[in-house]
């Protein structure tokens, strides 16, 4: 991995801020991520995970704040930005009515690839995420997961140095689960950066080396996993953070047996 002491960040984000009505959904977040590192983005429903990175990623335009790239304003330089980035966001609809091949070769040529390079790395990424099967087929008619993995097929076919992930393992089989691992470990292994936002502890836990958690649009921790953790298992901590919620002895009484 990267020196992240030495390197500067590859994702910057400073005073972001994001209201929908009365409701603070992002509420002046600032973040570093080093280069070569995979952050996990955690955070209760309704955190305001998605619309960070939505606002990072140039997908929703802040009401304050910035985002950089590799040093590329994201929305004042956004061609040069977006170049230099996959996306994987959650809960935007794809071009369904394409075939699996066919949505790897329209992204790999609005990315400006040559042809050639489009048709072979579409082949690779289809055989990697289990999908050449199923290359030919529309991916309206894709189960969730197959739809997840051609989403990061999309993402990675022009070899970003960052990529930014929402639930990138949500409805994902464990055998494919396990394949998108070793997938992102090679990527961050050859010098790329991650950041990914889940529900799942342990995925984060044994995947990331730095982690972030917010709550009510606000962040509440971030830095190296040891650090976060901070002596307990980062469940623990993220309770300890977030505040859990005790339902007490006698709520939901009437479903324990009489």
């Amino acid at each position: 991995m990267t020196d992240h002491t030495t390197a500067p960040p590859v994702l910057a984000l400073r005073g972001l801020h994001k209201q929908f009505g009365p409701k603070v959904a992002v509420d002046n977040l600032s973040l570093d991520v080093p280069a070569g590192s995979m952050l996990g983005l955690l955070g209760p429903n309704g955190a305001g995970k998605t619309t960070t990175l939505a606002m990072a990623t140039g997908l929703l335009r802040p009401d304050a704040g910035n985002a950089w790239v590799l040093g590329a304003d994201v929305w004042q330089n956004p061609a040069e930005a977006k170049a230099r980035m996959g996306v994987l966001p959650d809960g935007i609809r794809m071009l369904d009515r394409l075939s699996g091949a066919e949505l790897l070769r329209y992204t790999g040529l609005l990315r400006g690839m040559p042809e050639a390079d489009v048709a072979s790395r579409t082949e690779e990424l289809l055989a990697a995420l289990g999908l050449t099967d199923a290359r030919d087929r529309l991916v309206v008619d894709y189960s969730a997961g197959m739809r997840k993995k051609i989403g990061l097929a999309c993402a990675l076919i022009h070899a970003p140095r960052l990529l930014i992930l929402d639930e990138p393992l949500e409805a994902v089989d464990p055998v494919s689960g396990e394949t998108i691992r070793q997938i992102l470990r090679a990527f961050v292994d050859g010098g790329g950066t991650v950041v990914l936002s889940s529900h799942v502890m342990e995925l984060v836990e044994s995947m990331c080396d730095r982690v972030a958690i917010v709550a009510e649009g606000r962040l509440l921790a971030h830095g190296t996993l040891d650090e976060v953790r901070a002596g307990l298992t980062l469940q623990q901590r993220f309770l300890a953070l977030v505040g859990a919620h005790d339902l007490g002895t006698e709520t939901l009484a009437w479903l324990r047996s009489s």
